[in-house]
Formats: structure tokens, sequence, C-alpha cells
């Protein structure tokens, strides 16, 4: 047996509880990112997650639109979801095609080129398929989940805008 709809009301309230979760995720995980990144010297990276950062601000400023009962504020979290994915994109592939060996501790030196050799391949080559392998996932990670938060705003969007035009309308207090 299948459900009824939510409500508008309801659907705007998960709308939005998500959208703020979300949007400050992004905000201060990238903020954090940019710091590390600008502190290591890397300041293209540093920039990338400051943009990321703007990400999550985008989604924060459409929660608040909608929270105030204006319906562009989906709009808001709709666009945030593919600059998001831009960026992660621009991210890996600058992390791609500017690829650095990373020093290996002396304990796990041993470990990597035995694993290495029993492979048929060096030490070098291992951490560039490795690391390779790992960015790859990011990029897909990024893009099932960006494309599941951008599917589920755009699916919620009617009922939100819905939802946001029946909001009451502040009346501003004047004063004495």
């Amino acid at each position: 047996m299948r459900l009824p709809p939510l409500l508008p009301s309801e659907t705007l309230a998960r709308v939005l509880r998500v959208a703020k979760f979300d949007g400050t995720t992004v905000f201060v995980l990238s903020g954090i990112f940019a710091v590390m990144a600008a502190s290591a010297g890397e300041m293209r990276f540093a920039v990338l997650g400051l943009l990321a950062a703007g990400a999550g601000a985008i989604e924060l400023h459409g929660a608040g639109l909608l929270g105030h009962g204006d319906r562009r504020g989906i709009n808001w979290l709709i666009a945030s979801q593919p600059v998001l994915l831009a960026i992660i994109y621009i991210y890996c592939i600058l992390r791609l095609s500017h690829f650095q060996l990373p020093p290996i501790p002396e304990k796990q030196q041993v470990e990597f080129a035995q694993a290495a050799s029993q492979l048929g391949m060096s030490t070098e080559e291992l951490l560039r398929i490795t690391y390779r392998f790992t960015i790859q996932t990011v990029a897909v990670i990024a893009t099932l989940f960006q494309g599941w938060m951008l599917i589920y705003y755009i699916r919620r969007r009617h009922a939100v805008a819905q939802a946001a035009d029946e909001m009451p309308v502040p009346v501003p207090v004047e004063e004495d």
C-alpha cells in the first residue's frame, strides 16, 4: 500500500532541514579545507575551498528565502548543486594533473615497496594508481550525491513553492 503524498508544508519543512544541514556541512567543511590548503601554501586549492564554501552559502541562502516564504529559494537550492559539483570536478582535475608523490613514512616504505614488487611495479607507480583511483572515486561519489540532491530539490519544487505561497506574510510593526 502506497502512502499518500506529504502536505506541501511538511515537504517544505523536510526540504529546509535537508538544505540547512547540507549547506552548513558544505560551508564549514569547505572553509576548513580552504584554511588547511592556504596554510600548506596551495592557493589554488584554497580558492576552490572558498568557492565550495560559497556553494554551501548559496544553499543556505535558498533555505533562508524559503523559510521566509519566498518561493525563489528553491531555485537557489537547485543551483547550488551543479555549482558545487563543478567545483569538485575542477578540484579532481587539478589533483590529477598536478600529482606530487607524497612522502612515505620510513616504517611504511618497506611495506609499499613489497606491495609494489608483488604487483610487478615500482612504488611510485603503485602510489600513482592508488591516487588516481582515489580521486576518481571522489568524482563518482560527488556525481552521485550532488545528482541525488539536485533530483531531490527538483522533485519537490512544486510542493515547496506551494507551501511558500501559503505561508502567512509577516505584518510590519509600526513604531510609535
